[in-house]
């Protein structure tokens, strides 16, 4: 493989289930080395895309290459390239951690020795060696994720597909698994994850993709996706609550924004066009004897820029529905994450 060839490039991809379009002609391209984030609230054709590339649907329309081999022509060697993990972990519930492992690497050829080696190795780095001769149907629900992935990754592939992998998770147990997608990057892994999480795209994602209705609607990373919409917010504490009007009127003269007032915090929000506004409006009201106890700016949320891009928040979609992506419905065609069918890639 050559090394300057894109882990995963898309080009025009589009998936329709009857007269519903999951995918219109969506175009990525994933570096090496590299967590890429697909952004989108549930319904907006995540799903669909991820198990496109990872040749567990069809494409109806564009192109996509995994490592440089083509998706429809190479999907043998496309799926030697590549580990995924659903939002529903595939595990067997009658069987132990150790027993899914041996079953999985059994499923892909490896060895018995070698299945058994790769079997513990994979519970210590996921700190589940402990919980190794329990049944599945004993496990937490991180610890059941955890185990899902390390599934994935039993012939070490250089990409991982993750297909929303904090779902249901607690906060406590979400950071876990930040902490092992970050390793596994570090380890050497791509990663290609989709999320209706904003911290989490926020947080671990190099770039990110916004898809929205089937359609990319923005790309870049967490900053330039922050910057595109271009308001930071200039928070200003003062030391004397009664000087909060005149430091008020003063923000709005000289931006031509209205500042929002919280009197008995003894503060002022002001929305800038421009960050450097911030340095004239301290320093004027600096020079107007208006004494300052704190000063913050700050770029826009994530969740302020999806809703730029599309007019909603992530956390929803009010065409999810009809949608044949929507994740809430595990009977669409575009949502079953059954183990078979994840068990065709391992």
């Amino acid at each position: 493989m050559n090394e300057t060839t894109p882990a995963v490039r898309a080009e025009g991809l589009v998936k329709s289930f009857g007269e519903q379009r999951a995918v219109d002609h969506v175009d990525i391209e994933v570096r090496r080395g590299q967590i890429f984030g697909v952004l989108g609230p549930n319904g907006a054709g995540k799903t669909t895309m991820l198990k496109m590339l990872a040749t567990l649907l069809p494409i109806d329309g564009g192109h996509a290459e995994v490592f440089g081999h083509d998706v429809r022509r190479e999907p043998h060697v496309v799926r030697q390239l590549i580990g995924v993990t659903g939002q529903y972990a595939s595990v067997d519930e009658n069987l132990t951690a150790t027993e899914n492992l041996m079953l999985f690497a059994r499923l892909q050829g490896v060895p018995k020795p070698e299945a058994r080696r790769t079997s513990a190795s994979l519970l210590e780095d996921f700190d589940l060696t402990e919980a190794a001769s329990k049944p599945i149907s004993a496990f937490s629900g991180g610890m059941r994720r955890r185990l899902d992935l390390a599934a994935s990754l039993i012939t070490r592939p250089p990409l991982i597909f993750l297909d929303e992998p904090t779902t249901g998770l607690d906060p406590r147990t979400r950071g876990q698994m930040y902490g092992t997608i970050r390793d596994l990057v570090a380890n050497g892994c791509t990663v290609l994850l989709t999320t209706q999480y904003l911290d989490e795209a926020d947080q671990l994602a190099d770039r990110i993709a916004v898809i929205d209705r089937g359609v990319k609607v923005a790309e870049g990373t967490s900053d330039e996706l922050k910057s595109s919409i271009g308001r930071s917010t200039l928070t200003v504490g003062l030391v004397d609550p009664t000087q909060i009007t005149a430091a008020a009127e003063l923000a709005a003269r000289m931006t031509g924004e209205r500042p929002s007032l919280s009197p008995e915090e003894r503060r002022i929000s002001l929305p800038l066009q421009r960050s450097e506004q911030a340095v004239d409006v301290l320093v004027t009201l600096r020079e107007r004897g208006i004494h300052i106890d704190s000063v913050n700016v700050a770029k826009p949320s994530l969740d302020e820029v999806f809703m730029a891009l599309t007019g909603h928040g992530a956390g929803g979609d009010p065409e999810g529905a009809g949608n044949p992506d929507n994740q809430g419905n595990p009977g669409d065609p575009g949502t079953d994450h059954s183990s078979s069918d994840l068990e065709a890639v391992r």
